[in-house]
């Protein structure tokens, strides 16, 4: 998060940006259709201060080392995750989490796939009861 505070008229200004997905008071979020352009540019051998520029970005806004934070912030995700890591959400309740460092035994990875066939097959078992009572309550409903 920025120590810069936009005031309504900063804001507004950078939402009529179409490079920009969303802003509050103390944050900015960027479209990741620009911050994939933004890196390609990079490769290329742009400046960052150059690229957000020619975006329509006032660097007096949004900061001087702006452009350079973001563009060392997004190469790791390219390289890491390459063009999908800017279109997947990776925080938050539809994230898996911290994949495990540790390599799983054989013993453990049995453990977890017997667990789970058991879970499926407890499921099956539920949904085929839950079939059978709709479909008897159909049966006296006629």
């Amino acid at each position: 998060m920025s120590k810069i505070i936009f005031n309504a008229f900063q804001m507004k200004q950078l939402e009529a940006n179409p490079n920009v997905s969303k802003v509050s008071e103390r944050s900015l979020t960027y479209h990741p259709d620009f911050k994939l352009k933004a890196i390609k540019e990079n490769l290329k051998g742009k400046e960052p201060m150059q690229i957000f520029l020619e975006n329509g970005f006032d660097l007096t806004i949004i900061g001087k080392d702006k452009p350079k934070q973001c563009l060392k912030r997004w190469r790791k995700i390219y390289e890491q995750f390459g063009e999908d890591g800017f279109y997947t959400e990776r925080r938050g309740k539809a994230s898996t989490g911290r994949p495990s460092s540790k390599p799983m035994t054989p013993e453990v990875e049995l453990k977890k796939a017997k667990a789970r066939i058991a879970f499926l097959e407890a499921e099956l078992d539920f949904l085929k009861k839950l079939d059978e009572l709709e479909r008897q309550a159909l049966q006296k409903k006629r």
